[in-house]
């Protein structure tokens, strides 16, 4: 037997390949990762950790926290990242669920966390980011410089556990979605091949890494490819606009490209030479796909993807990206639109949820069989819970999340049409459409906004949707912010808007 995820993406490395570029200015090569992997792995089974072991981790961005996933693949143990932004009271949840067997954190974190490891009787360890200039960053890297190099990785098939990636926990409970060897490397090859990543590629890496995108798409992508990466720690713009001559390719969420899009530095000159950019995480609007086009001549690929799968779908690297769709299946994924309640499939055209079939999808949640069998199905197909229409030619196109969909006054309203009515306005940049509660209607629409310096009268706003909307969908308030409360991958949190205008028509 084998380590089929890293021998899928370390298989075929040059050693002397280039993997990552810091900012910093060190270099590591894809021998230098193997060997700062195989150190770590080391330690993790010096430290006891055994396959099927959780290694929980939340720390800074690095390329050693990147490695530190290598190295407990390596190992058998379930890496488990957790968002930086979690309080500690979060992080008590997560541990107390998974009971990892060692717990990483921010040296920063470590007095805070420390009653809860302690509580819980879980090793505490620590990394920050390692400095060219700054050799000491933590315990797990300082304790790594003396383990050997070299490794014999622990046997793991497809259905082993890899990671245990937390659901973002909008309503209800974080779920810990596990995810095997096999679902990680399919979907990796998997888009190497459709996107036609190569050795040659840069790839600009300003994404977080305790996420899917970061983390399972672009890393691994980029391992399965013998490509390399501009590794930089967050989403700086003087950075990226100074890093984007020397990229290939660049992987982003929305707000990536409507930054870029407003620096006059920003022009089809810059990136005249860039193969591909990818956007995902957050639905990208069609107006910003079109405005990126007309600026620099290319289309940005649009995906979609989920914690439970990774990736599902694709627009087309050749062939036409359709804005405001998230493109096909891809290949080996099957995908319905179903009936919300019988679960029927649904004819083209019609407004269902959406659900996937394929090597991608995870097993189930960690510690929940009833909500495991609640969303997968018997057959394979995982109920996404987004809701989404397919066009005349296959084009998938996702129009909201099943949760938020408004039911007033008996009609079903899918808050995806109503914004992009909305969205149309001249002073509108975006807007959010949520139902609150109403003695009347059961729910009312209310459309949440951010406007321009331009000005915005909501009354005209209400009049002109008039002729594109049916009464019962139009908003009965019209709510101006500054911003739109998101997560940390760009998506706009609705259950924080609902809450907050839940008193409106009390």
């Amino acid at each position: 037997m084998t380590n089929q995820l890293f021998d899928g993406l370390f298989g075929h490395y040059n050693p002397d390949a280039l993997l990552a570029i810091l900012p910093d200015g060190r270099r590591y090569t894809y021998q230098g990762a193997v060997e700062t992997s195989a150190r770590f792995a080391n330690l993790l089974t010096d430290y006891g950790i055994q396959k099927g072991d959780r290694v929980a981790v939340q720390v800074p961005k690095s390329i050693e926290a990147a490695l530190l996933y290598i190295g407990c693949i390596r190992a058998g143990a379930i890496f488990l990242p957790l968002n930086t932004a979690y309080t500690a009271s979060e992080i008590s949840y997560f541990l107390e669920d998974a009971a990892p067997a060692l717990f990483v954190c921010d040296p920063d974190r470590a007095d805070e966390m420390k009653a809860i490891t302690d509580s819980l009787n879980i090793r505490l360890e620590t990394m920050g980011v390692l400095q060219a200039e700054t050799p000491e960053a933590g315990s797990l890297i300082h304790n790594a410089k003396s383990t050997p190099t070299e490794f014999k990785n622990m046997d793991c098939a497809g259905d082993d556990l890899a990671a245990i990636l937390y659901t973002s926990g909008t309503t209800g409970r974080s779920k810990g979605a596990m995810l095997s060897h096999a679902n990680l490397l399919s979907n990796s090859q998997t888009l190497k091949d459709l996107w036609q990543f190569t050795s040659d590629d840069v790839l600009l890496h300003a994404l977080p890494i305790f996420h899917t995108h970061g983390l399972f798409v672009a890393i691994n992508v980029v391992l399965a490819s013998g490509a390399s990466m501009i590794f930089l720690s967050g989403f700086k713009q003087d950075e990226i606009i100074n890093h984007l001559p020397s990229s290939t390719s660049m992987m982003g969420v929305p707000t990536f490209y409507t930054r870029l899009l407003g620096d006059e530095r920003f022009t089809r000159e810059l990136v005249s030479h860039m193969r591909l950019f990818i956007s995902g995480s957050a639905p990208l609007l069609a107006e910003t796909h079109i405005q990126f086009e007309e600026l620099t001549g290319q289309k940005i690929l649009e995906r979609y993807g989920m914690t439970e799968t990774n990736m599902n779908t694709s627009n087309p690297y050749d062939g036409e990206r359709r804005a405001g769709t998230v493109g096909f299946p891809l290949p080996g994924v099957s995908v319905k639109i179903c009936h919300p309640e019988t679960g029927d499939e649904l004819a083209d055209g019609e407004i269902g949820i959406l659900e996937v079939k394929g090597p991608n999808v995870f097993s189930g949640y960690w510690n929940m069989p009833e909500k495991t069998a609640e969303e997968l199905r018997e057959n394979g197909f995982f109920i996404t819970g987004d809701l989404a229409k397919k066009d005349e030619d296959g084009y998938i196109q996702i129009v909201g999340r099943s949760k938020d969909l408004i039911i007033s006054g008996g009609y079903n309203i899918y808050p995806k049409e109503v914004e992009l009515a909305l969205d149309e306005e001249e002073n509108i940049v975006e807007s959010a459409v949520i139902g609150v509660p109403h003695s009347d209607f059961g729910e009312a629409v209310v459309a949440v906004v951010v406007c321009n310096d331009k000005g915005f009268d909501p009354t005209i706003a209400m009049q002109n949707i008039k002729s594109k909307l049916a009464r019962y969908k139009q908003p009965k308030e019209i709510i101006v912010v500054e911003t739109l409360p998101r997560n940390t991958m760009g998506k706009v949190q609705k259950n924080i808007l609902r809450d907050s205008y839940s008193h409106l028509f009390a």
